[in-house]
């Protein structure tokens, strides 16, 4: 129960007002998580709760307003129930007996544009059967129904796992490594974790903590020093390390400490392969190049958080780019799961994405590249405007 949001699967709940989404939700997790109501459109925005599905594993549901909420707020409910996509790994839509409209068929649409497998429900089984006229429509865009009451069907939580089995996305089934099929077991690693400005007291920030399970995980032997120290740790070995990791603020440092014939490369980088998608990230770099005066670049963080004196998204990265083109640049910054009209920007460079889930970044640069805007995460644009980025990727791409 105590795995961390961005590693669960994030489970949408989608249906017009009063299908039965709550009921679903409740039913599922035999808690009362979500208020069930005759009275159409009582979910006003989303309802989160994470549990442990076995044989699945934990995942976190999302239960939405309805899709066809005609209230005062509709227009700002659907909106946001809209944007939950962008975090689904799965899809659930809700219909009753009547089966599906222009309503769910538009979410069909949406889930086919962001390539998220879903599965139909049809609820309130028990006030009228369902013809075949309603499931050969519905089995036009799906096979995956499911038949139900929530009212009164004790099989629901078994047909539920069951169909969800069929289409858990493969990343979720065969969990990717963040570092362990880098290098082999016993390998010796070395993490650069600088202790500065944005280092929480008494810890290391979660990429890190990740990094380093994953590694005991390979049986590696890991040494973890400040930049301070690398010099006297790589000189203290043997042998050379298989891979040095560094805080992607402390590169430039890094690589010129660490001999070229040793594999280096930053969180940051490892979090671009592990939680979107790598080439698309460095193609996405090279963007920077093409920057002129006046050009708008968006910074997008995953989390919220103060921003400090020295920030990376706000200050390092933004004095980087304006150092490698030249160019007097308009750089904004929007943090949280919403994502903004991207519409008028050259460039966007999101963050390491620890803190939320690999469909999230995989939805934002599906969106980015339908609007013809480059994107790339911070570990890429920095390397790249060190011009350190090919030896930065070369372990990542030559494995």
């Amino acid at each position: 129960m105590k795995t961390l949001k961005s590693m669960r699967l994030h489970i949408g709940i989608f249906g017009k007002t009063n299908a039965g989404k709550s009921s679903f939700l409740n039913k599922i997790t035999n808690q009362e998580v979500s208020i069930v109501s005759e009275v159409e459109g009582t979910t006003t925005d989303v309802v989160e709760k994470s549990m442990e599905l076995l044989p699945i594993g934990p995942v976190n549901f999302l239960d939405t307003a309805g899709i066809n909420d005609k209230t005062k707020l509709a227009s700002e409910r659907i909106e946001k129930t809209k944007k939950i996509l962008n975090r689904t790994d799965v899809g659930v839509i809700i219909c009753d007996y009547k089966g599906i409209d222009k309503y769910e068929i538009e979410l069909i649409e949406n889930f086919k544009e962001l390539d998220i497998p879903y599965i139909v429900v049809i609820n309130k089984t028990d006030i009228q059967g369902v013809g075949d006229n309603v499931l050969n429509h519905i089995r036009e865009y799906t096979e995956n129904i499911i038949l139900t009451s929530t009212k009164t069907d004790n099989e629901l939580v078994f047909k539920f796992k069951k169909a969800l089995l069929k289409i858990l996305p493969e990343d979720y089934v065969n969990s990717p490594l963040i570092v362990g099929d880098l290098v082999k077991e016993k390998s010796v690693v070395i993490m650069v974790v600088p202790i500065d400005k944005e280092a929480p007291k008494g810890r290391i920030i979660l990429p890190q903590v990740q990094t380093l399970r994953d590694l005991l995980d390979n049986n590696c032997l890991t040494l973890v020093v400040k930049d301070t120290e690398l010099e006297k740790a790589l000189n203290t070995l043997k042998e050379p390390p298989a891979l040095v990791i560094t805080d992607s603020q402390a590169f430039k440092k890094v690589s010129e400490i660490v001999p070229q014939n040793i594999p280096l490369t930053s969180f940051s980088i490892l979090f671009a392969r592990l939680k979107g998608d790598l080439n698309a990230f460095i193609q996405g770099a090279k963007a920077i190049d093409n920057l002129q005066d006046g050009d708008k670049v968006l910074i997008l963080e995953s989390c919220t958080h103060h921003a400090i004196d020295d920030d990376i998204g706000r200050v390092k990265i933004p004095n980087l780019l304006k150092k490698k083109t030249g160019k007097n640049l308009i750089i904004e910054n929007i943090s949280g799961h919403d994502f903004p009209d991207i519409s008028g920007y050259k460039l966007i460079i999101h963050c390491g994405a620890c803190m939320t889930n690999r469909k999230e970044v995989l939805s934002r640069i599906i969106l980015s590249n339908k609007a013809g805007v480059p994107i790339t995460n911070y570990g890429i644009a920095i390397s790249y405007c060190l011009g350190i980025l090919d030896r930065a990727v070369s372990k990542l791409i030559n494995h």
